[in-house]
């Protein structure tokens, strides 16, 4: 029920504001709400008893005397603040749902509080020392020996995920969290220094669940990022920590899961964290990384908060915002900030200034290149007009292939548009040089598939140099984006290769066209019924019927078998007709008008007229077995009359 040593009430309680002589901070800093202000002592707001997992709740146990109170609040909307009498030593919200979970000695209860419904229960073997939730479906639970993971889904008991190692058996937890993918986790502790300096001593147990291994780590903060790295195209999984040792104060990343295995690997970075002269005991406490920006934000005990790029380390910025300790925090997902509470109970937002942090990055640090590259990962105005300039020099000076390199590998794609495109294919090649946009795509295509413009763009050229084989190849790889205007380019040459691609692009009407122009029927019908397309089914037989009569009776006759098919039946019969396919008109009206419907009637008469006038005897074998019973009897008799003379 205490804070962990080191989260006390700090001494450094004057609150820097944040200017740089002339020129505007890269983040902006505002205070969200005064937690007190809702009615809620002060003495209430600790790391023990004040908890916040993502930016929609922060729950809140409040004890005078005998009476416990569990304060949920609601961060969108302070003013709705539940207030519920319950007897708990600790409680915490989950970070999407309202969905609370109590902890009382060692039974755990975990309520949906809208449904008002208990959802799990469980008691312990041992104390939880530490828990929060890592997602919005797991809870995590920290005993003195083990970890385990909770599911709220179905009934299954916390299970162990590993055991603690040595090492942290002195540290008092104060964070645990894993990665998207929930391959990596970390638990993070710390503890007095055994050497009498007063030091905090920060430990962490970095865990592999794939591999069953741990690895100890002196680390006071971690936090893990998705990232993509130049020249992948799937993300990487890589691991930040920040750790204050005798010697100072480190800032490593590391890369723990390779998003795409041809790309190069991520180039592990370790800088040092420089603490101010008036704070030379401070230490971090938490690590937030935005996936958003592609930065670290790490809090210090002293209320600093530091920004580093994820991908290099290179230091952005620093200041103090709190003049108290921050002892939780989170990652704002909608903004790409973070959210952190102080001893006072201000919740403060810290969040990258979108409209000073290129100008700040390019002036203040004299950094271009990561100008860009935040820019470029956030979607920031004028991205594109950053990259646009270092692309337009290289350019001029005829550097095409460190061109194409650039705009190939843009974060976010920032440079590859239509514009890029129309610049490129403006360029002479050199005699007996590859052309500059075909330089360009086959950049893209190292690591990373084209999109439907670009692949209408490439496709072109090779199809114009009769190199069918390489396109086909490309698609097999997953390179190149389908899409009906490519489907209708590649047809012009080649029926088979536009079907897949029509396929892939589902543009179901050309690829029944294609199945039709490559007498491919018997796939038609049961295409049509996958995708849950209804054509129009008299066009298409009327194609058929051209090609191949047969084909498009077999067609007629299993679409007038299958339930809910929406046929024209007189249409497809005067198909036939006009083809003089006596019989098999016959045979198709004798399958449509096996039901003996009498809003059939006309079509009754038909198939008897057709057969009185060609086939006598096949007409006088339908009246004989008595299975149409609704034809206009007078018409039929007169012509039977007629022909009878």
């Amino acid at each position: 029920g205490v804070d962990p040593p080191g989260f006390q009430r700090g001494r450094h309680c004057h609150p820097a504001p944040l200017v740089l002589g002339t020129m505007a901070a890269p983040i902006k800093l505002n205070e969200v709400l005064k937690v007190p202000s809702l009615g809620i002592r002060q003495e209430a707001i600790t790391f023990a008893s004040c908890t916040m997992q993502s930016e929609k709740y922060i729950t809140v146990r409040e004890q005078a005397g005998e009476q416990v109170m569990i304060h949920i609040i609601d961060l969108q909307n302070p003013a709705k603040t539940e207030k519920r009498p319950i007897t708990a030593d600790a409680a915490i919200m989950n970070p999407i749902a309202k969905i609370l979970a109590l902890r009382a000695g060692q039974a755990l209860q975990i309520f949906n509080i809208e449904l008002k419904t208990k959802m799990k229960a469980y008691s312990m073997p041992e104390a939880v020392t530490y828990w929060s939730w890592l997602n919005e479906r797991t809870l995590a639970l920290v005993t003195a020996s083990s970890v385990y993971h909770w599911s709220v889904e179905g009934s299954a008991d916390p299970v162990k995920v590993f055991d603690r190692l040595p090492a942290m058996a002195s540290s008092q937890i104060i964070n645990y969290r894993n990665d998207n993918n929930g391959k990596w986790m970390v638990l993070i502790g710390i503890s007095q220094a055994t050497d009498g300096s007063g030091r905090i001593v920060g430990s962490m147990q970095l865990f592999s669940s794939e591999k069953g291994q741990s690895q100890s780590i002196e680390g006071h903060a971690a936090g893990f990022a998705n990232f993509t790295c130049q020249g992948a195209s799937e993300p990487s999984t890589l691991f930040a920590f920040a750790n204050k040792g005798a010697a100072g104060a480190k800032l490593h990343v590391i890369e723990v899961v390779k998003g795409t295995a041809a790309a190069p690997s991520f180039q592990k970075r370790a800088v040092d964290i420089t603490m101010p002269p008036d704070a030379a005991a401070d230490f971090p406490v938490a690590m937030q990384v935005s996936d958003k920006y592609g930065v670290i934000f790490m809090v210090t005990k002293y209320g600093y908060v530091y920004i580093f790029d994820v991908e290099t380390a290179t230091p952005i910025f620093f200041n103090r915002i709190s003049p108290e300790t921050i002892f939780t925090t989170c990652v704002n997902s909608m903004t790409g900030g973070i959210l952190g509470i102080n001893r006072l109970g201000q919740v403060l937002h810290v969040q990258v200034d979108d409209t000073t942090v290129t100008n700040y990055l390019q002036g203040k640090l004299n950094n271009v290149d990561l100008a860009m590259k935040i820019a470029a990962r956030a979607k920031l105005p004028g991205a594109e007009q950053l990259y646009s300039a270092n692309f337009d020099q290289l350019l001029r000076s005829g550097q095409y292939n460190e061109a194409a390199e650039m705009a190939a590998k843009s974060p976010n794609g920032v440079l590859r548009t239509p514009n890029t495109i129309n610049k490129f294919k403006s360029l002479t090649a050199a005699p007996g040089a590859q052309s500059p946009l075909l330089i360009y795509f086959s950049k893209i295509l190292e690591d990373s598939k084209l999109n439907a413009i670009e692949t209408i763009e490439l496709a072109r050229p090779v199809l114009q140099q009769g190199k069918q084989a390489l396109l086909k190849k490309w698609l097999e790889e997953n390179k190149l984006e389908c899409s009906e205007d490519l489907g209708d380019l590649v047809k012009q040459v080649d029926a088979q290769m536009a079907l897949s691609i029509y396929l892939r692009a589902n543009v179901p009407a050309k690829v029944i066209h294609c199945f039709v122009e490559t007498q491919q029927y018997d796939k038609i019908l049961l295409y049509a019924n996958k995708v849950g397309y209804s054509p129009e089914w008299t066009q298409i037989l009327q194609n058929m019927v051209v090609l191949n009569p047969e084909g498009a009776v077999q067609l007629a006759q299993m679409l007038v078998n299958q339930e809910g098919s929406k046929i024209d039946l007189e249409a497809v019969a005067d198909l036939f007709l006009q083809r003089n396919m006596i019989q098999q008109t016959t045979s198709f009206l004798l399958d449509a008008l096996k039901g003996n419907k009498p809003e059939e009637a006309q079509l009754q008469t038909k198939l008897l007229e057709i057969n009185l006038r060609a086939a006598p005897q096949v007409a006088d074998a339908i009246l004989s077995n008595g299975m149409l019973s609704h034809y206009d009897r007078a018409h039929v008799g007169s012509l039977c009359e007629h022909l009878a003379q």
